[in-house]
């Protein structure tokens, strides 16, 4: 079919054109946006953690959205582990404060005090970050003594304060989105929950949202022991079958095709149920029909290129992360298939004698996002079917 038409879009954090399976999170996200436009207290928001491949992206990109939409001051982080992480991610945190700060901005003919004090402290904190050059189209001045410590726990609290007591005047507030919050720097991360907790005992709408691996609670506890009771912590798992049914099937709806008895059924199982696989497969599936009509065995052949673009691609890049060493560790996990392995099963698979062995490796892999501990003496991988891809492709390991 016309692959100008194909409504499938697989890629990292591309939204799909049914996003089905997540209006619960969707839900508890804009209801806070209801509480502060009913000038009602702040409640929790929401800690999204699961395997890579489930939309959590997409999913803190949509909650997002509906802040930006009802007029709130927002602020987007892509969290990435660098040896000046802590500086990368001020420096981001004061280029998005900024352009969001813009846009409030413009949607106004007149500032008031308030606004304007919270522009000044935001040009305050920016400059502290490195970023100058910043105009709000008003005659302004940086802030003196609010945002300019140039200690971040100071300057978040008084940012915070500074533009929740404005944009309360509108009854909106402030929210900061975080994705791959595990590898976000433990001092931005400190500072960032610390602002959250402040915020909340003084009833200021401020809020951290966050996307991240399953280690997520496990490192904001250790970042602040009161982190465990901040959130609503989600888990975000892979789609229900019903639900990854209708990710097949609206989009293509939508332009008069359809799926033949069976071809969904082969699409859905293949897929795992997994957002990220179900765009793929569904994108080779359109791709491969001649017709209105995608056929059992488009979908076959659909499961088959698209085993072929993710091995080649999804699988690939995180593959090659890891070091021989590491690689060999994994191909021991590969055993147990999408499984949970022990230490004990990949100590002996590896003809090591302790699991101290592994433990330099093991660290590495947990820092590299590629594999995580579900339980005391076990471990995972992060990405779905990375078992079946490693025995497939890299079978000389085993």
């Amino acid at each position: 079919m016309d692959s100008a038409l194909n409504p499938f879009t697989p890629g990292s954090g591309a939204r799909p054109a049914a996003l089905v399976g997540r209006d619960s999170e969707i839900a508890a996200a804009t209801a806070l946006i209801r509480r502060a436009a009913a000038n009602n207290k702040p409640a929790r928001s929401q800690m999204l953690w699961g395997l890579r491949g489930v939309g959590k992206t997409v999913l803190l990109k949509e909650i997002r959205d509906s802040f930006v939409a009802a007029g709130w001051l927002t602020v987007s982080l892509e969290a990435q582990r660098d040896e000046n992480a802590a500086q990368m991610a001020r420096r981001a945190l004061a280029r998005d404060l900024i352009v969001s700060a813009r846009k409030l901005r413009s949607r106004r003919d007149k500032v008031g005090s308030a606004f304007t004090r919270m522009l000044e402290t935001i040009t305050a904190f920016s400059l502290t970050a490195g970023v100058a050059g910043v105009s709000f189209g008003v005659d302004l001045k940086p802030s003196r003594g609010r945002a300019d410590s140039n200690d971040l726990d100071i300057d978040l609290l008084e940012l915070v304060e500074d533009a929740t007591t404005a944009l309360a005047e509108e009854h909106v507030g402030f929210v900061v989105f975080v994705d791959e919050i595990q590898d976000l720097d433990p001092t931005t991360l400190a500072s960032l929950l610390s602002a959250q907790h402040a915020a909340s005992q003084d009833g200021r709408h401020f809020y951290v949202f966050g996307a991240g691996l399953p280690n997520v609670p496990a490192t904001l506890s250790e970042a602040r022991s009161y982190a465990e009771r901040q959130f609503d912590y989600r888990e975000i798992d892979r789609l229900k079958d019903s639900d990854a049914r209708l990710a097949f099937t609206d989009p293509v709806q939508d332009r008069d095709v359809e799926f033949a008895p069976g071809a969904v059924d082969s699409l859905v199982t293949a897929s795992g149920r997994y957002p990220y696989f179900i765009q793929e497969f569904g994108h080779h599936a359109w791709e491969l029909a001649s017709g209105d009509t995608i056929t059992s065995d488009d979908a076959d052949l659909a499961a088959s290129h698209g085993t072929d673009a993710l091995d080649r691609g999804f699988f690939r890049a995180r593959w090659e992360r890891a070091t021989r060493a590491e690689q060999t560790m994994m191909a021991a996990m590969a055993q147990d298939g999408d499984g949970r392995s022990t230490i004990t099963d990949v100590v002996e698979r590896l003809g090591k004698s302790r699991p101290s062995d592994l433990s330099v490796r093991r660290k590495a892999l947990i820092a590299k996002g590629l594999i995580y501990a579900p339980a005391r003496a076990e471990l995972a991988f992060t990405v779905p079917h990375m078992g079946a891809y490693i025995s497939r492709v890299h079978h000389d390991l085993l």
